[in-house]
């Protein structure tokens, strides 16, 4: 089943960058701007080699455990100083394993174990940070299209109002005062449309950038304004940051990591005992004369105990405790800075709600006023730009309920990555 989902995605993705190789234009739906941006986001990339790394410095901590076994090997020759010249040959093996090292080893070892989470941890919050970035510039690319919309709309009516008052004009029936204000009016909203559509250009550009597209490539967000009324219950959702947000998750790892830490740095103020097997074999051929070996090994139990460094380890270890308590300070501070921000969110999620609540109420109105308006211009008792204004004051409050509806989706991206959610 994974197998098949992997081959699914990887078509939709190769299908997506052909895409963007051949066309001007592509519409992308949130998943798949997500699915871009993630694989191809550099700082992830960054972080998934820091992991990599993190596992490799485990694997070093480990060989610690393992014996090692080194062979050198030397010729040497004199002359002029015997009647005939010498030739020296030596070669020495030996084996050596620590059987206690002050438990350092063991701690480093977990040390990096619980660097690697740090490691993830950064990952993790990268990925919330980029997750969101994405979410946030696809919604507002939605946003600002609807915008450049209802200002083009805007001025067509005003154009269109225009036009009816010059011919009005034309029978004596209005001033060049009411010309003149009118066209004043227009091109305030001509410049108003024209600063929508370098929104939506500028909109289009961020979207570009975060998923690493060529900057002529031209976006189009593939979505509805949508939004779900469930109750969020905000005490549950902090014991849930608290228990998912990668920063937490980062300074726990930390903690331990520090401690172990502690814990290495006194080692090295503790006896380390070692085994060791060494071999030698040397000879030595006089010229002419016959080659002589002599081999002999060596086995030992070596004892070593730094019994005074200067107060060396002991300053080591203080600052090695000033780390921990640094990183307790800054785990603490976290967690307020995590409830804080989840408040925040939760009560913009909560007025925005209520914006769309009043919207709601604005839509209703301006509808029935458009139908209102149509059923009289189907009479012949109300004229087109009568109904245009209708149902251009009845788009104005669509888009403030899109508008309301964009600041519930921010809210709820950023009170979904309060809490440490990954989609």
């Amino acid at each position: 089943m994974k197998l098949k989902r992997t081959i699914v995605i990887s078509t939709l993705l190769t299908f997506i960058l052909t895409l963007s190789v051949w066309a001007q234009d592509i519409s992308l739906t949130l998943g798949e701007a997500l699915s871009i941006g993630l694989r191809d986001n550099h700082d992830i990339l960054l972080k998934q080699d820091d992991v990599k790394k993190a596992k490799a410095k485990i694997k070093e901590a480990e060989s610690g455990l393992l014996p090692t076994l080194t062979f050198s090997a030397g010729v040497n020759k004199s002359r002029g100083y015997l009647t005939k010249d010498l030739t020296q040959t030596t070669t020495q093996t030996t084996l050596k394993q620590y059987l206690y090292k002050g438990g350092k080893t063991i701690n480093t070892i977990k040390k990096n174990e619980y660097d690697m989470e740090v490691s993830e941890a950064i990952l993790d919050e990268t990925k919330l940070d980029v997750i969101s970035g994405i979410e946030k510039a696809f919604y507002t690319l939605l946003l600002a299209k609807e915008y450049s919309q209802l200002n083009k709309g805007i001025v067509e009516n005003i154009q269109e109002h225009l036009d009816s008052l010059k011919e009005r004009y034309r029978d004596g029936l209005v001033s060049g005062s009411d010309i003149l204000n009118i066209e004043s009016s227009l091109e305030n909203a001509k410049e108003a449309y024209e600063n929508s559509l370098n929104q939506l250009e500028a909109s289009r550009a961020l979207l570009n950038n975060l998923l690493y597209l060529d900057n002529d490539t031209k976006i189009s967000a593939n979505a509805e304004f949508a939004y779900d009324t469930n109750d969020i219950a905000y005490e549950e959702s902090l014991l849930e940051a608290i228990k998912n947000r990668p920063e937490i998750k980062q300074y726990e790892a930390q903690i331990k990591s520090d401690k172990k830490n502690v814990e290495i740095t006194k080692a090295d103020n503790r006896p380390s005992i070692y085994a060791s097997w060494d071999y030698y074999s040397r000879s030595h051929a006089v010229t002419g004369t016959n080659r002589n070996w002599n081999d002999y090994n060596i086995i030992g139990l070596t004892l070593s105990w730094p019994v005074f460094d200067g107060w060396l380890t002991k300053a080591k270890v203080e600052q090695a405790i000033i780390d921990l308590k640094e990183t307790q300070i800054m785990k603490e501070k976290t967690v307020k800075d995590i409830a804080l921000e989840l408040k925040n969110a939760y009560l913009s999620l909560k007025d925005a709600i209520a914006k769309i609540k009043s919207s709601d109420s604005d839509i209703k109105v301006y509808d029935d006023n458009l139908s209102t308006v149509s059923e009289k211009y189907k009479s012949g008792l109300s004229s087109f730009i009568d109904v245009d204004d209708a149902s251009l004051k009845y788009d104005v409050a669509m888009f403030n309920k899109k508008q309301a509806i964009y600041d519930h989706i921010i809210a709820k991206i950023d009170f979904e990555k309060a809490t440490g959610g990954l989609r």
